[in-house]
């Protein structure tokens, strides 16, 4: 196939790139948004006449959080709201950044998750009818906090996210092309200023 005049090749591929980071992203985030409205859907049917054992320590018990995730700031439900649009909003803008960037597919997916994980759990004190209240029903053992599927997709996100900026970090190609540029442009000015020193002397 031809590739269209004042469209280069490489131009389209990074297009093309940038849209199935789009994509990936966005069907992460929608997974997550689909498995945690529907996990929290079935426990609030199944589990409305008590817990249940699944088993070891894993317990099934229907419960109303309104605070932050794994029952934090229990509290202040108005504050905990307002900062959830904040998060989510954040969570979102920059997730459109890096889909349109040069990220790597690990960061788009833990974005992915982060933003999944933000919206359903923003979309339960809104639309569920719980007082500003999420819906967790997962509990591990009894010593820790019980959460949902969007928690541990927002605590996996955040893992991912963060190995990947400690360990695998790698500059974009824009960035790369900049810092480049700059290094060209420092030595094409020495270079500059060393033939006028000896114009200079030669004088």
């Amino acid at each position: 196939m031809t590739t269209p005049p004042g469209q280069p090749a490489g131009r389209r591929a990074s297009a093309r790139a940038r849209h199935a980071r789009g994509l990936v992203l966005l069907a992460v985030a929608a997974a997550v948004v689909a498995a945690d409205q529907g996990t929290k859907s079935w426990a609030e049917q199944a589990l409305a006449s008590g817990p249940r054992h699944v088993v070891g320590p894993v317990n099934l018990v229907l419960t109303f959080n309104r605070g932050a995730a794994f029952s934090l700031g229990s509290g202040v439900t108005p504050l905990i709201e307002a900062l959830a649009v904040v998060l989510v909003a954040l969570v979102l803008w920059q997730s459109g950044r890096l889909a349109r960037g040069g990220a790597g597919w690990a960061y788009v997916t833990g974005f992915g998750l982060l933003s999944g994980g933000a919206l359903s759990n923003l979309a339960d004190r809104l639309f569920r009818h719980h007082h500003g209240a999420v819906v967790d029903f997962i509990q591990l053992v009894s010593w820790w906090p019980v959460f949902n599927v969007a928690d541990a997709c927002l605590t996996l996100g955040a893992v991912v996210v963060a190995v990947n900026a400690v360990f695998f970090y790698r500059p974009s190609r824009a960035e790369s092309r900049t810092e480049d540029a700059g290094g060209a442009s420092e030595g094409g000015q020495g270079a500059d200023l060393a033939d006028l020193h000896e114009r200079g002397q030669g004088s």
